[in-house]
Formats: C-alpha cells, structure tokens, sequence
C-alpha cells in the first residue's frame, strides 16, 4: 500500500540556512524535493509582544511514512527555539507525480 503524500513546511530567517534545510532533507530522503519560497514577512506574538521577521518558507514534499522522521530532523537541525510546523495532507493530483513522491521519499 502507498503511503499518503503531505506537504510539511516550516519557516526560518535566513536564506542559507533555508537552503541547508531543503537540501539535508532531500539528501536524507527525508522528502523526494523541497520548494523554498521567495521572502515573506511573519507577523506573530512571540514571548509576549509582537514580532516582525523575514523568512523563508521551505515546503517538504513527502510520505506520512517519512513525516516522524523529517519532522525529527527538521527540529534538530532549526535554529528556532519553536520552529514552524504544519502538515497539509494532499487530497489528490498526478498519479505520476505522487508515486515519484513516494519512491524518492523511500530509503535505499
């Protein structure tokens, strides 16, 4: 049976260090690839006042097999001290696309 395909983001304040989380999870095969989108800017309450930032959103592309493991991974190699974590399931697309996921999220 394959494995559900998720979408797991996380955010992070520096472009390099975006690239280190995308790339070290591809290489991992933590995730089949990683989408890092351009600059946003965060808005959020933090230690109680507001915060604005700069950051980068890194968007994992992998199995809910895989998803403990990357998300252990990501936790240990973020530099915040609660990074964001969200998982959005995929409730459909490409058959081809989807079963590349799933055969490139798969450890060899």
């Amino acid at each position: 049976m394959v494995s559900e395909i998720v979408v797991a983001q996380t955010t992070i304040d520096d472009e390099s260090k975006a690239t280190a989380l995308a790339r070290g999870a591809v290489e991992n095969r933590l995730a089949a690839g990683a989408h890092i989108d351009p600059p946003l800017t965060a808005v959020y309450w933090w230690k109680e006042k507001i915060e604005t930032a700069r950051e980068w959103r890194v968007s994992y592309k992998t199995t809910t097999d895989r998803l403990p493991e990357l998300e252990a991974w990501v936790a240990r190699e973020h530099s915040y001290e609660v990074p964001e974590w969200v998982v959005l399931p995929i409730t459909g697309g490409s058959a081809a696309y989807l079963s590349w996921v799933a055969e490139q999220s798969t450890v060899r």
